[in-house]
């Protein structure tokens, strides 16, 4: 898998992988014990999971497998989430589609924070990267 940058979220050191129809990146807004996230997302626009079309679904998909294993090795974490949002009551806060790879470890407490402030550190996002593209098969 190719590294890439094709749609204007991030900085290109969050970038990780890039098939022909989806791309993942380690997220700038990290929750407070989950560091490193990735977020999988379509290349081309789709608000949400209505719209898209399922051999872009398939390409998401098989992309947030392949990141949740190398996550889950690269990262030492016990254990994967992932969590997609579709419309505003739903709480879809980014109108296209992506997908959420957390890393879980025991009593992270994912479901009950919030997200931190502001955005991840540039230093600490390209390191999670870096992990991230180096355990990817």
């Amino acid at each position: 898998m190719a590294a890439g940058r094709p749609i204007g979220i991030g900085r290109a050191t969050d970038y990780v992988a890039r098939t022909e129809l989806a791309m993942t990146l380690v997220a700038p807004r990290w929750w407070p014990n989950n560091p490193g996230h990735a977020l999988v997302v379509p290349l081309a626009h789709h608000e949400n999971l209505y719209d898209l079309p399922s051999p872009v679904g398939y390409a998401v998909h098989d992309l947030v497998r392949a990141v949740a294993g190398a996550m889950r090795d690269a990262y030492g974490c016990q254990g994967i989430t992932v969590r997609q949002n579709n419309e505003p009551a739903g709480n879809q806060t980014v109108l296209h589609y992506h997908v959420h790879v957390f890393p879980r470890h025991p009593g992270d407490d994912l479901h009950r924070n919030d997200p931190l402030p502001g955005l991840a550190d540039t230093e600490e996002r390209r390191r999670y990267a870096d992990l991230l593209r180096s355990r990817l098969r």
